[in-house]
C-alpha cells in the first residue's frame, strides 16, 4: 500500500475498494494472519467468506468481522469511511473538525464527532520505558489550556481573576515532557502545579540520574533525584544547552490545533485531544525519521485493535470521573 497511496486523494481511490479496506485492516491487526476471538484458533484454522466479508472458524463455526475487538466494532459505517476518516486526522498537521470530516465523508456531524474520538482512542499509546535512559535530556513544562480571558466580558473577567490569578478553575493543567534525543512527547493531565504533583509525574516519567530542564517554578525546585538545571524566563529563554524551547513548542502546536480547529474543547475530552496532537508529533517526518503520510496511518490503523469506547463512556453517562486525571 506505501508506494501505491502517497497523497489524499490516492486514499480515497484505494480504499473504494472494501475488500482492500478488509484486507489492510486484516494485515495490521493481525500480522501472522487472523485469529478467532472466540476460540483463539490460529490463522491455518481460519476461512475468508468472500459473498459475507466475514471470516469463519473451522473449529468453533463462529463468524466474525474484522471489526470485533476494534474501535470499528457495532459501527454500521463501512470501512471505506473509517480508513478516510484516519488518514485525515492522522496527517492534518492541525487535525480535522467533525463539521469538516461530517461534509468530506458523508455522514452526519454526530457520527463524524464519535468517529474522531474512536479514532483518537487508537492513537493513545502508553510507553512504559522511562525518559532520559540514555543520557538525554528531558525538558519538563505545564500548559494552562482553557477560554481566553481576554475574550470575556468584564463580569466573567474579575470572577476568573480572584485569589488564584487569571488562570483559574476554568483553566486545565496539562504536563509534558520531551525526550531531546529521540524527539518523544508524553503528556498527561494535572490536578494542580505543587510540588507533590509534579514531582511524582517526573519520577514516574523519568529515570533517575537524568538531566532535567525545567523553568524557575518552585514546583520544581530541590530535584536532587535529577540533574537539575532551570531558565530564568523573566530575563532569559536560552542559556547553551539549557531551556524548554522544544516543550514549548509543542504547546504551540496543540494550542493552534485547539484554537483554531476545535474552538472549544471539554476537560472531559481533552485526553483524548493530547494523544491526537501527541501521536502525529511523536511520528512526525525528520531528518533522521523520514516518515510518509502512509507510514502515520498504517501505524494508526496496527493500534485500532483491543480499544473499544462506546457512546455512553464518551458522554459520560456511565460511572467514572468526570475529567480524567
Amino acid at each position: 500500500m506505501k508506494n501505491e497511496v502517497k497523497t489524499l486523494s490516492d486514499a480515497i481511490r484505494y480504499f473504494a475498494d472494501e475488500y482492500l479496506c478488509i484486507d489492510i485492516v486484516a494485515r495490521m491487526r493481525w500480522p501472522n494472519g487472523p485469529e478467532c476471538p472466540v476460540c483463539g484458533s490460529l490463522a491455518e484454522r481460519q476461512h475468508f467468506l468472500k459473498a459475507q466479508k466475514r471470516f469463519q472458524c473451522r473449529d468453533c463455526g463462529k463468524q466474525y468481522s474484522v471489526k470485533v475487538n476494534t474501535i470499528f466494532e457495532d459501527s454500521a459505517l463501512k470501512l471505506d469511511k473509517w480508513l478516510t476518516a484516519m488518514w485525515l486526522l492522522a496527517n492534518c498537521k492541525n487535525g480535522i473538525s467533525s463539521y469538516e470530516l461530517a461534509k468530506d465523508i458523508g455522514v452526519t456531524q454526530k457520527s463524524a464527532w464519535f468517529m474522531l474520538h474512536r479514532i483518537r482512542e487508537a492513537m493513545h499509546n502508553k510507553s512504559l520505558a522511562k525518559m532520559g535512559n540514555d543520557g538525554s535530556p528531558v525538558e519538563v513544562d505545564e500548559a494552562f489550556i482553557g477560554g481566553d480571558p481576554s475574550r470575556m466580558n468584564k463580569a466573567r473577567r474579575r470572577k476568573l481573576k480572584g485569589r488564584t490569578g487569571i488562570y483559574g478553575d476554568h483553566k486545565t493543567i496539562v504536563m509534558g515532557m520531551l525526550d531531546r534525543e529521540t524527539r518523544q512527547v508524553r503528556t498527561k493531565l494535572i490536578p494542580d502545579i505543587t510540588r507533590e504533583t509534579l514531582m511524582n509525574e517526573i519520577l514516574r516519567e523519568v529515570e533517575q540520574g537524568a538531566t532535567v530542564y525545567t523553568d524557575e517554578h518552585p514546583g520544581y525546585s530541590n530535584m536532587r533525584q535529577f540533574v537539575h538545571e532551570t531558565v530564568n524566563h523573566v530575563s532569559e529563554y536560552v542559556r547553551g544547552q539549557v531551556h524548554t524551547n522544544g516543550i514549548e513548542n509543542f504547546w504551540g502546536l496543540l494550542k493552534r490545533g485547539l484554537k483554531g480547529t476545535y474552538i472549544a474543547v471539554e476537560p472531559f475530552h481533552l485526553s483524548r485531544y493530547l494523544d491526537e496532537q501527541v501521536f502525529r508529533y511523536n511520528h512526525r517526518a525528520t531528518k533522521d525519521n523520514p516518515l510518509t503520510d502512509a507510514d502515520r496511518f498504517m501505524l494508526a490503523v496496527s493500534q485500532v485493535s483491543g480499544k473499544r469506547l462506546t457512546y455512553a463512556d464518551l458522554t459520560g453517562k456511565v460511572e467514572g470521573p468526570t475529567i480524567p486525571f
